[in-house]
């Protein structure tokens, strides 16, 4: 089973960046897409973004675009996302997903497993 392990979340002021990664342990990783989501206090968990198990296919939610970046190094068994330009309402707990199959999604029903997460604080 593959185990996802979450860092680089932080407390950071407006227009701020970081950095996320997501370090993956078992064999399948670079058969699998991997997402990032986001939950923030008394809200529904939502799709960040989302990329293939190449690379070379990634997909962004709106409230991110031009913001975000996703990428993966298959090698490392790791997927990241760099954040720019960060929001008091980028606010959130981070989660990266993995999925039993080479193609992206963007809903969290798609995908088979998680990590524990980490918290992003925004401030103002």
């Amino acid at each position: 089973q593959v185990q996802l392990v979450e860092s680089g979340g932080g407390l950071v002021q407006a227009g701020g960046s970081l950095r996320l990664s997501c370090a993956a342990s078992g064999r399948t990783f670079s058969n699998n897409a991997m997402g990032w989501f986001r939950q923030a206090p008394g809200k529904e968990r939502e799709f960040v973004a989302t990329i293939n198990s190449s690379g070379g296919f990634r997909n962004y939610a709106d409230s991110v675009k031009g913001r975000f970046t996703i990428s993966r190094d298959n090698a490392k068994s790791s997927v990241y996302l760099q954040m720019r330009s960060l929001k008091p309402e980028d606010t959130a707990v981070y989660y990266c997903a993995g999925r039993q199959s080479p193609y992206t999604s963007d809903s969290d029903l798609r995908y088979d497993y998680w990590g524990q997460g980490t918290q992003v604080t925004v401030s103002s």
